[in-house]
């Protein structure tokens, strides 16, 4: 929560200084930020482990042309090692924040998983194949946000690395967008192959200046031959749930 004793201009002060990748922020999004006339900060999720501690942190600043600048902050530290130091990263980006957060040890383990979450041993092959192709529970209502979404999307077809992500059609579409909503649809730990791997599957979906709405399917995963973390994007929930399954054969 807020510190009601702290102002706005210290706030964001303390903010950029400890952050070690302040220097990262667009201007754009720096200047802004100089016209902060109000902020409220809360915990948007955490991790504790042995080996790793680690939060976000949402901080919402009020403009003074009247609109709303969003920063994620990231801290981690590692685990129950007192000595070990806490950082801090910065993001104007949900998602450029939740990628970072995944690729720290452990982050995976944390996900949403099918299942009985009791099983000490690794999840059989059929098993898993059969979780991931499940259907997902019934969502939430969905609540679409104004917040640079057309950037949004922007981003999120930038970082797909599938050769099949979509193209520039539904890039040109897509500028259209004014509002979106992320839904975590899915999340588990499982072995590939005999090796740890992680699938996490999002639904982005925007809201067009049209009315109308369409989604990106992004899948994050480190089934990859070097264990590295990928995004991988496509057009609908079936095509991304089949190159989840598709990758867990991965050789």
């Amino acid at each position: 929560m807020s510190d009601p004793c702290e102002t706005t201009e210290h706030h964001l002060d303390r903010l950029l200084r400890r952050a070690l990748n302040s220097f990262d922020l667009p201007d754009s999004t720096v200047d802004r930020l100089g016209t902060a006339l109000a902020h409220s900060s809360s915990l948007h999720s955490s991790h504790h482990s042995s080996v790793l501690h680690r939060e976000t942190h949402r901080h919402t600043y009020l403009l003074a042309d009247g609109s709303a600048l969003t920063l994620w902050e990231l801290v981690h530290s590692g685990g129950r090692d007192v000595r070990s130091p806490r950082r801090h990263e910065l993001y104007d980006d949900e998602g450029d924040a939740r990628i970072a957060a995944s690729r720290l040890a452990g982050s995976f383990s944390d996900s949403p998983a099918f299942g009985d979450e009791g099983m000490q041993e690794a999840p059989g092959d059929l098993e898993m194949l059969t979780a991931l192709m499940s259907a997902p529970p019934a969502p939430f209502p969905r609540t679409y946000a104004p917040d640079n979404s057309a950037d949004h999307a922007r981003r999120v077809l930038r970082r797909a690395e599938n050769a099949d992500r979509p193209g520039e059609e539904r890039a040109r579409l897509l500028r259209a967008a004014f509002a979106h909503h992320i839904t975590q649809i899915f999340g588990r730990q499982c072995d590939v192959d005999g090796r740890p791997a992680g699938f996490t599957l999002y639904e982005h979906a925007f809201l067009l200046l049209d009315g109308s709405e369409t989604s990106l399917w992004e899948v994050e995963h480190t089934a990859t031959p070097d264990g590295r973390h990928m995004c991988e994007v496509y057009e609908d929930e079936h095509t991304a749930r089949a190159a989840m399954e598709s990758r867990t054969r991965i050789c």
